[in-house]
């Protein structure tokens, strides 16, 4: 999944932390070898039931969510695919057929549970067909019953691919409907499918009274795990004429709920914000997951990052019940924190700090700069000591050699990026000489780039610092600066002045295999191919490791595909980072949720 911002002044200019913190797989923490921090201790809470004591969060109230961004990416169900949004809108609006649980342990709070469904699923064909089926009683914001009608058709919106751009595809990947030989599916969604397109996607995804049905293409016994992302109901266009608009839904109409909040309003923009109330037609027998405590959430959009420090370090009013949607700047770190894992006393409770799930890296985009070895030079040539000093020195997280982070698990290997791939260790201060080496061995001249990141202060920071390091190879560094909350806008669109030859992105699994980061990262398909690899021989790759059962022998074809995307300049790799994150002291509970590397969004409430 998706880092919200694309500088990453700790972690995110609006998400925190997303994607899955991955110790139930087996990981470690690259530093100390010991399971992730699930929390900077604060409370905590095992589940809902949890959460309602005297000394716990209490029924009522206004939750605050402070943000430096403009707006959020995307709130349409099939589109957002930034971890920490859905993590959000998944705990208020959303629900879909499974969910994380909600606990700070690491292992059980990446265990699945049923939310829509009664269950996790049931399997058969030998990992080929997988049932849901819908508990009684779910119904949308409106009063009408949740079906399985609308799960299929919210499934189905993912193949309009023409609307639906850059949101997960994981319907489109695993479920068995026909592909075009250029790789595109033969269903092109429900906004232009004609019957007998339809009919293709209705034999993959089969709705049988409460029961959904999904036939995939190939065994997968993990498919309940893609079921998180991008698989949410919308109220489907046979029942409900005119409520799926397409384009445009979720922000120029609000989307349904069949979570326990409904968006009253949503004005985007510096001052903007997004208020939720109550779903009056939520029902708590019917979602063992969600807790609807306070009686508002209130996003407020735009604010200074400085300004939220600040609000929060010394909070009052408002603020006593707000949390942070982005990180804590680097210059305030050591005000909450003794170290990159403690809190200080007088924040313990209220500031979380720990490895996040995401690996930092820049995307190359291999049509702009085709050369292998000009892009080498590039990621050798970086002053990485430099960059991490700006971006909070040890807070931020340790130096990175891939796409994979290592508390992934047995799919992590070093790839030797900075230790003996160019056949020496490149310091941590970059090798200015061995990039002019490989900019002659490309036989053409130093480039000009256009390097893209988040306007933000630490922001410009960051540029510089890559300027003035990759100068010193003789490389040419322009600021190619975009809006927070424009940046994906910006950089997915070839034709937008502002998109240059590299930029500045982070990515996390969407659950505990390297699968849900190199399909993601370097395959058309996958969604987000900021690169535009378009490597026929290296989707075979991935297609044999995905066929290769024994688990072990899978992770070496991981790894091996890993090193083989660095080496080839797809990616640069910089961190495998760290987030820092700070509540006010009447919002709880307080820890990063191990599922979603997220706030427990669901469960949480104002305390008394």
């Amino acid at each position: 999944m998706i880092q919200r911002s694309a500088w990453l002044p700790r972690a995110l200019a609006f998400g925190v932390t997303t994607a899955l913190v991955l110790a139930a797989c087996g990981g470690t923490t690259p530093s100390t070898g010991a399971p992730p921090a699930a929390s900077g201790g604060g409370t905590s809470s095992a589940g809902p039931g949890a959460t309602t004591g005297a000394a716990g969060p209490q029924k009522g109230g206004t939750i605050f969510l402070l943000t430096n961004a403009d707006n959020w990416v995307d709130v349409d169900p099939q589109r957002a695919y930034t971890g920490e949004d859905v993590a959000f809108f998944n705990g208020t609006i959303y629900r879909g057929l499974v969910s994380y649980i909600y606990s700070p342990d690491p292992i059980e709070g990446t265990k699945l549970t049923g939310d829509l469904a009664t269950d996790t699923g049931t399997v058969s064909d030998g990992g080929k067909t997988w049932s849901f089926t819908l508990r009684d009683g779910i119904t949308w914001e409106t009063g009408d019953p949740l079906t399985c009608a609308d799960v299929a058709y919210g499934i189905s919106r993912e193949y309009a691919t023409d609307i639906m751009g850059g949101g997960p595809t994981y319907g489109i990947q695993f479920l068995d409907v026909p592909f075009n030989d250029d790789g595109t599916s033969k269903y092109p969604g429900p906004y232009k499918a004609t019957p007998d397109q339809q009919a293709l996607f209705d034999k993959a995804a089969v709705c049988d009274g409460n029961t959904i049905t999904f036939h995939l293409n190939q065994a997968r016994g993990d498919f309940n795990y893609s079921t998180l992302w991008g698989m949410f109901p919308v109220p489907n266009a046979k029942d409900h004429p005119g409520v799926d608009i397409g384009e445009g839904y979720g922000i120029s109409s609000p989307p349904t709920a069949s979570g326990p909040y409904k968006v009253e309003s949503y004005t985007p923009g510096k001052g903007g914000q997004m208020v939720m109330v109550r779903n009056e037609n939520w029902k708590q027998e019917s979602d063992p997951i969600r807790t609807a405590l306070p009686d508002k959430w209130v996003v407020q959009f735009g604010l200074d990052v400085n300004l939220m420090d600040t609000r929060l370090i010394n909070p009052s009013g408002d603020d006593l019940t707000a949390i942070e949607y982005a990180g804590i700047q680097p210059t305030n770190l050591p005000t909450v924190f003794a170290d990159a894992d403690t809190p200080k006393p007088e924040f313990a409770g209220r500031a979380v700090s720990g490895f996040d799930p995401y690996t930092r890296y820049w995307w190359v985009d291999v049509n702009k700069l085709k050369n292998e070895k000009i892009r080498q030079a590039i990621g050798v040539a970086l002053d990485r000591e430099a960059v991490r000093t700006v971006l909070g020195g040890d807070f931020y997280g340790d130096y990175g050699d891939g796409a994979i982070k290592p508390n992934i698990g047995v799919d992590y290997a070093d790839t030797g990026y900075y230790t003996d791939m160019f056949g020496k260790e490149i310091p941590k201060t970059g090798d200015p000489d061995l990039a002019k080496q490989l900019i002659a061995e490309s036989g053409e001249p130093a480039p000009t780039i256009t390097w893209n990141f988040a306007d933000t202060p630490v922001g410009q920071q960051y540029f510089a610092v890559v300027q003035s390091s990759l100068a010193k190879a003789g490389i040419t560094v322009k600021p190619g600066a975009i809006p927070p909350g424009d940046y994906y806008k910006v950089v997915f669109n070839p034709k937008n002045e502002l998109t240059g030859e590299v930029g500045n992105t982070g990515w996390g699994p969407d659950w505990p295999n390297a699968y849900t980061v190199l399909s993601p990262l370097f395959t058309e398909v996958g969604g987000w191919d900021l690169s535009k690899v378009k490597d026929t021989a290296f989707q075979a790759e991935i297609k044999d490791a995905v066929e290769t059962l024994d688990r072990d022998q899978q992770a070496a074809k991981w790894q091996a595909m890993n090193k083989e995307a660095v080496k080839k300049g797809w990616i640069i790799p910089t961190f495998f980072g760290k987030s820092q994150n700070l509540a006010g002291p009447k919002v709880g509970p307080i820890y990063r949720w191990p599922g979603a590397g997220s706030w427990p969004y669901g469960i949480m409430g104002v305390m008394p």
